[in-house]
C-alpha cells in the first residue's frame, strides 16, 4: 500500500499535541493591530484549540500528526 500525502497547507496551519489536540492560529491578527488594544495583541499571540466539530476533518489531512 501507497504512503498517505499529507495536505501541505494543513501542515502549515495545524499541530497535533501528544493528547491528540489540534493547536491553530488566533484569528485577526495579521492587519489592523493598531487600532487593537495592546492586552487584546497580546491575547492573539497563543495558540487555540481546533473545535471537536473539525478534529476529525484535519486529522484525515494530517495521517502521520
Amino acid at each position: 500500500m501507497p504512503k498517505m500525502k499529507t495536505n501541505r497547507t494543513a501542515r502549515k496551519k495545524f499541530s497535533i499535541n501528544k493528547r491528540g489536540t489540534v493547536k491553530r492560529a488566533t484569528a485577526h491578527h495579521s492587519h489592523n493591530t493598531a487600532k487593537k488594544s495592546p492586552k487584546r495583541r497580546r491575547n492573539l499571540r497563543k495558540m487555540n484549540t481546533v473545535d471537536k466539530t473539525n478534529v476529525m476533518a484535519i486529522r484525515r489531512q494530517l495521517p502521520y500528526g
